[in-house]
């Protein structure tokens, strides 16, 4: 059978696409896509049962911007728009988005057909920011050549890792989302010698054995997207996919991240761009280029299902987000608590003390 809604472990399939839109100002926006992704269910369903084989499932993720309005809930917990990070010399870049579907099959005409039944049922209640399609390339390969996905938790780890649990109860089984586009210069990639490549990657390229870590100096972009503190390791979900059109010259890889903790995948990357020690910047971000970046919230099949049930409020234009609250805000030079106020990597509401991560 199609795969029910919301489902973060939805197993890697051979094609996925992933769309992001932003929610129109008209009056009426707001009911419309409120009652399209409260019967998501029976979308995939009615795209899904061409082949029952082929695993067709969707996520939906709902941004910063529009929860309250859309949802008639306060935010979760460590939800906000996504912080752009300034890195001596890369950017993390910040770009629209108030919904991400999240697409997978085997088949991309089955990915095709949910993703036509979505932009036809939400209209002109919302319009496109980004779409991507997906390929599984050879044995879940990058089209960098490297294995991607070696680190995901797997077992109970899966749910530990990517499920909010008793720490937002009202949230419980929803999951945050992080994603990014980037581009990569294959001829520049190529020219390294595969040992080059392998010391930037931290594994080798044949087999996907690790290497050990770096103690000191420039660390491996495995290394810098280990999160360990005092409670332990802290994993996230990634579902990345290879995308690419050749005779435009374009190749990328969609990252995708799912998480329990917002701030486990936003250390990932302050790491990254800014280093570790800070000015030591993740090697692969000079092969691979951010186009996009924007965060979410999955929640739960059931609260998702649960957002028509209400009686419908008055919706009006969007308000402007709150300039006074510091988790709404994307401007690190205003934000205190940004990674532009500090670039130790102790930084601020981003990095909870270890204490505050032991008691979550």
């Amino acid at each position: 059978m199609p795969i029910a809604p919301q489902q973060v472990d939805a197993p890697l399939t051979r094609t996925a696409v992933f769309l992001v839109l932003v929610v129109a100002d008209a009056a009426d926006a707001m009911s419309t896509v409120r009652e399209v992704i409260s019967g998501l269910d029976d979308l995939i369903k009615t795209a899904g049962f061409r082949d029952l084989s082929g695993r067709l499932s969707c996520t939906v993720g709902i941004g910063a911007r529009v929860w309250d309005r859309l949802t008639r809930r306060a935010k979760p917990a460590e939800l906000h728009p996504f912080r752009e990070i300034v890195g001596p010399t890369h950017t993390a870049i910040a770009t629209p988005g108030d919904l991400l579907f999240h697409i997978r099959a085997d088949r991309a005409d089955l990915c095709y057909e949910l993703e036509r039944l979505l932009l036809e049922s939400l209209g002109t209640a919302v319009s496109t920011a980004d779409e991507v399609s997906g390929f599984r390339y050879f044995d879940t390969r990058d089209l960098l050549g490297f294995v991607d996905g070696t680190a995901n938790p797997v077992g109970p780890d899966l749910p530990a890792s990517t499920l909010v649990g008793d720490e937002d109860p009202a949230y419980a089984d929803g999951s945050y989302v992080v994603v990014q586009k980037y581009t990569h210069p294959l001829s520049m990639w190529q020219a390294l010698t595969t040992e080059q490549q392998e010391a930037i990657m931290g594994r080798r390229k044949a087999d996907n054995v690790e290497l050990p870590d770096a103690t000191s100096g420039q660390k491996s972009h495995k290394t810098l997207t280990t999160i360990v503190d005092d409670a332990g390791e802290h994993d996230i979900l990634r579902d990345n996919m290879p995308f690419a059109r050749p005779a435009l010259g374009e190749y990328g890889t969609y990252f995708i991240g799912y998480t329990r903790h917002l701030w486990v995948l936003e250390r990932m990357l302050e790491r990254m761009f800014i280093g570790d020690p800070p000015g030591l910047h993740d090697r692969l971000l000079d092969f691979s280029t951010p186009q996009t970046g924007s965060t979410y919230f999955a929640p739960s099949a059931a609260l998702l299902g649960a957002l028509a049930d209400e009686p419908d409020d008055e919706d009006g234009p969007d308000e402007p987000d709150d300039q006074d609250d510091p988790d709404e805000r994307t401007d690190h030079d205003e934000a205190p608590d940004g990674p532009g106020a500090d670039l130790s990597l102790g930084i601020g509401s981003l990095n909870p003390s270890a204490d505050e991560r032991t008691a979550s």
